[in-house]
């Protein structure tokens, strides 16, 4: 297991120096400073592009272009922080004006877009000839399958890194209550023989292109213990999220990283966004009024989701993770992975790093 953390990973003609991504959390979560503190430390930084411009001035009446200033100075400041350092941003598909972001994000430089929230199915088309990697997002061996067919016919290309995100991550979840029910609720089912038939099937496109797709195990890894057993199943890299929030580094309020560490094992619940999609977060005065079918009222909407319909919703998304940013908890809804109850203090970037990998790495 020791020799398989050691592999060298390449994502894309970038080397990296540990194989730890860290992953997207929007809204305001991860930004340019936790994205370049991983960075500097070896890993992959990833910036979420959700809402950025949140605290722009101009966010609620401009919102895409404050988004796309947001997006260009979160990536400034993570550089800064890690001038040769490996960073990207998350995209999610289910977002309006998708194809805006990804090609700012080229613009701006990123290394690396990982993108899920829906199959991003042209996403090589949008980013076109450009440098940066491509990363879809996958939670079956079916969706893996079809990306990887659909962009080597189409596109003659292949994704620089495949993210395989288990049932244990925190906020949007690629699977149905059902499945979230047998993968973890029940424990009826283990994501282990998903995931080995995913690594089979992108190793098997990567040979016959004569090329190297790594692959990133996401989901629950919150530990040495948990990361020695991703790589045993195949896995080059993690990507590890919600151990990131209770770090010094991570952009978030405060007041949002201690609802962490005061969370409980039942206070973690599955919820339905006002998408329609399930979703991990703390149970809080905020998500108990929404379970009880109350209406919150909500701002003007500010057109984050392809699929939402403001006349139809309980709660306006932006809104509740604005509030979760700012660290207005009991307004919020708090995202986050299975196992965000086991956090117990605020640690450094380096500290998770090297308690997840080993001093050696």
């Amino acid at each position: 297991m020791e020799k398989d953390m050691e592999k060298e990973l390449w994502i894309g003609k970038r080397r990296v120096e540990k194989p730890v991504l860290q992953g997207g959390m929007g809204v305001g979560i991860s930004l340019g400073n936790l994205a370049g503190s991983v960075a500097a430390n070896g890993g992959v930084g990833i910036i979420s592009a959700a809402q950025i411009g949140f605290r722009e001035p101009d966010f609620d009446t401009n919102t895409e272009e404050a988004n796309v200033r947001a997006m260009h100075s979160e990536y400034a400041k993570a550089r800064k922080l890690a001038p040769e350092g490996v960073i990207g941003f998350n995209i999610m598909v289910a977002m309006r004006h998708y194809e805006h972001y990804v090609k700012e994000a080229v613009q701006a430089g990123a290394d690396l877009i990982v993108s899920g929230a829906g199959l991003p199915m042209d996403l090589p088309a949008i980013a076109g000839k450009a440098k940066t990697a491509l990363a879809p997002i996958v939670s079956s061996e079916r969706s893996a399958r079809l990306i990887l067919k659909y962009w080597e016919k189409k596109y003659q290309r292949l994704p620089d890194l495949v993210v395989i995100e288990g049932p244990q991550a925190g906020g949007h979840l690629g699977f149905s209550p059902e499945q979230l029910a047998e993968y973890v609720q029940e424990k009826k089912k283990n994501f282990d023989e998903e995931v080995t038939r995913i690594i089979t099937t992108v190793k098997e496109f990567a040979q016959k292109a004569k090329m190297s797709i790594p692959v990133a195990l996401a989901g629950g890894i919150d530990s040495r213990e948990a990361a020695c057993h991703a790589f045993a199943l195949g896995a080059d890299a993690i990507q590890v999220a919600t151990r990131f929030v209770t770090t010094e580094e991570c952009d978030a309020d405060i007041r949002y990283k201690q609802a962490y560490i005061q969370a409980k094992e039942t206070d973690i619940v599955i919820t339905k966004s006002p998408v329609g999609m399930p979703g991990r977060a703390i149970l809080n005065p905020f998500l108990k009024k929404v379970q009880n079918g109350e209406q919150i009222p909500h701002s003007k909407c500010h057109g984050c989701l392809k699929n939402c319909k403001p006349s139809e919703i309980p709660y306006c998304i932006t809104d509740a993770l604005i509030h979760a940013a700012k660290g207005e908890t009991d307004q919020a809804l708090l995202f986050c992975g299975a196992n965000a109850w086991k956090a117990k203090k605020i640690q450094t970037v380096r500290e998770v790093m090297e308690e997840m990998l080993g001093d050696e790495l």
